[in-house]
């Protein structure tokens, strides 16, 4: 492998996780969603090298796979959603975790996949060990996104730029099964169109998907079910 063929492989890679660290700083819902778009163009293109560095054809189909489904089709079916729904613009974080507070533990997580990736693949080829190090960073920003964010569009989107580190790994692997690349690509597919369904049924139950409605909706739930129960035993009190 040249110089270059490795410079290449490496500069897709860490913008892909650049991406991803891009999408934690964001406020606005359609800024996220181009982002993502971003992010799955250059996992298209870090796979389809990948293709011609090891000589895999079938890597080609996962890059098509991934152009399609998820730069372009899956972008357009989110900003559908969110205009369908009419979903508030504005991104919430968890109380108590700021924009600032959110990308110093993206930079952690990022430093820490490197320090763990890179000695425990320490008898890998150097380009794989690197490419398993950038793909556990999307994968953990992919997860930090989900765990920080209150909108349930946002946490679509951290489990999506997840699913592209996983991607990610599988094709930087030599020797990884096709039928695996593969079942990754369509299971998120799948996972897309029934959390699509989920939304839209959050949306006409609760008129929102903040998902502090769902907790507001279950506490109050919860103290109906207490005071059903007292008002119970009151009667049953009563009667005795």
């Amino acid at each position: 492998m040249s110089v270059m063929d490795y410079s290449v492989a490496h500069m897709l890679a860490g913008a892909l996780m650049l991406a991803s660290l891009m999408m934690l700083y964001q406020k606005r819902l359609y800024a996220l969603i181009n982002i993502y778009a971003l992010q799955a163009f250059l996992l298209s293109l870090a796979v389809a090298w990948q293709a011609v560095l090891q000589h895999a054809p079938q890597l080609y189909i996962t890059a098509l796979i991934a152009l399609l489904f998820k730069a372009l089709l899956i972008p357009f079916a989110l900003h559908h959603i969110v205009i369908r729904l009419r979903i508030h613009r504005e991104i919430e974080t968890v109380a108590g975790t700021g924009t600032g507070t959110i990308m110093l533990v993206g930079m952690a997580l990022v430093a820490l996949s490197m320090d763990v990736m890179l000695k425990a693949a320490a008898n890998t080829a150097l380009l794989e060990r690197e490419d398993l190090a950038f793909a556990l960073a999307v994968l953990l920003l992919g997860l930090l996104m989900m765990v920080t964010r209150r909108n349930a569009v946002s946490q679509i989107i951290g489990f999506l730029s997840l699913e592209n580190g996983l991607i990610l790994a599988a094709a930087g692997t030599k020797g990884m099964p096709f039928m695996v690349e593969i079942s990754i690509a369509f299971s998120i597919l799948v996972a897309f169109i029934v959390i699509g369904l989920f939304l839209f049924r959050i949306r006409e139950r609760f008129d929102t998907v903040d998902l502090r409605a769902l907790d507001d909706f279950r506490g109050e739930r919860r103290l109906t079910e207490v005071s059903s129960g007292r008002s119970s035993c009151g009667n049953e009190g009563k009667t005795l």
